[in-house]
């Protein structure tokens, strides 16, 4: 079995109040901020797009926290690393447009067939074979391309609702210009906040709530086995959390001296996807942007009780997501379309400087050209093509790039 064995002795609960500290539970509490403001506007706005009602979306991000959390706090006692797991959020904005033509049972059989596909790579070990198949350049045309939409609705947020959108721009870019501001208020949070009094300024924000709609009831899903699904959305979220997701994901951690169980990581991402599925949630990541934040300071073999903090904050907020839900979608559609805009606006930018700074930029533009067309052929969503595509073209036409890459 390849599966990396975690270290030993085993954690104890001694250890992990002798290594815990005050920067690692604030650094957790800002990787946890993070991931449930700007991400979470991400899940709202492709899935009201899709259709899904509140109780879909409610669901959805109780398995995103609460079973996501589980996995987190499991791989942090394991491994003794800050190994925080969520939902891959590329995967998310992938299955927006498969909504328009295919049964939310559909979707969830191709995340738990994501999940199978994950949990043999895994326990195989042939994921850094699966991980290196599609160059990255290519990879991150196809994720430039999804993600567009999201920069485009910033810019129609301040066209349709300028009293609303501006506010929060002009505070994520102030926060952005000045660091030492920025990272006491990250941007995205500033924005939110920001946001958040401009809807209540407006008197448009009246949520109706009671106690029914506090506690999480998550929805059991049957999945739907359509070929059209499977072909259309399971490699696409394979490569986006193999590659994009848990790439990331080990390379922050390595930056700091981490050698994540990528096996064990993957074998995590596969079962957690398969039973998150079930609750109507996209698949499971190992996460780069929280995991850089709480093993950015402090001691290294510290950096765990972070991640532990995450876990334990990812639970709350799973627990109690009808009622997050239902504050969120109680605000003018501006607010939801401009916060996932700006969390999103950096990973574009990354993925365009992945996609044409070196090699493959004739297969990364191909890529993005034809997944931003969005035209689906053999009902088939145009993310599928345009990996197929770029792939192909960067194979004709630029075959010394795939020799320089060995």
């Amino acid at each position: 079995m390849p599966l990396e064995s975690p270290p030993r002795p085993p954690t104890r609960w001694r250890d992990l109040l002798r290594d815990s500290g005050g920067v690692y539970t604030v650094n957790a509490l800002i990787g946890f901020i993070f991931a449930s403001t700007g991400p979470v506007a991400v899940i709202l706005a492709v899935g009201t797009r899709g259709g899904l009602s509140e109780a879909d979306l409610a669901s959805w991000i109780f398995g995103a926290f609460f079973l996501n959390g589980l996995v987190t706090l499991l791989f942090c006692w394991l491994y003794r690393q800050p190994l925080v797991f969520f939902w891959t959020i590329p995967g998310t904005v992938l299955v927006g447009p498969a909504l328009g033509h295919l049964s939310f049972p559909e979707v969830i059989g191709a995340f738990v067939a994501t999940g199978l596909a994950m949990l043999l790579l895994g326990l195989s070990g042939w994921v850094r074979r699966a991980m290196a198949a599609v160059p990255m350049p290519i990879v991150m045309g196809m994720v430039a391309g999804v993600f567009l939409r999201f920069g485009v609705d910033v810019v129609r947020s301040l066209h349709e609702d300028v009293a609303i959108a501006a506010p929060m721009v002009i505070a994520f870019l102030l926060l952005s210009a000045w660091p030492a501001a920025g990272r006491r208020l990250p941007p995205t949070l500033g924005a939110l906040l920001v946001g958040a009094a401009a809807v209540a300024l407006s008197g448009r924000f009246v949520p109706e709530l009671s106690s029914a709609a506090v506690l999480a009831r998550p929805t059991l899903y049957l999945p739907a086995w359509s070929l059209q699904a499977m072909v259309e959305l399971v490699v696409p979220l394979v490569i986006t959390v193999l590659v994009v997701q848990n790439g990331q994901g080990v390379a922050v951690l390595k930056a700091v001296g981490h050698e994540a169980p990528i096996n064990a990581v993957t074998v995590a991402c596969g079962i957690g996807s398969i039973v998150t599925a079930f609750v109507g949630t996209v698949s499971t990541c190992l996460t780069g942007p929280t995991n850089a934040i709480i093993s950015s300071s402090g001691e290294r073999a510290r950096h765990y009780t972070g991640g532990i903090v995450v876990g334990l904050l990812a639970l709350a907020f799973g627990l109690l997501s009808p009622f997050f839900t239902r504050l969120m979608l109680a605000t003018p559609p501006a607010f939801i379309a401009t916060l996932a805009g700006l969390a999103m606006l950096r990973v574009l930018q990354g993925a365009f400087v992945t996609a044409f700074a070196g090699r493959f930029t004739l297969g990364a533009l191909v890529t993005f050209v034809v997944t931003v067309s969005d035209i689906a052929v053999f009902n088939v969503g145009a993310a599928f093509w345009g990996l197929v595509a770029g792939w192909l073209v960067s194979r004709l036409l630029e075959p010394g790039d795939f020799a320089a890459q060995g």
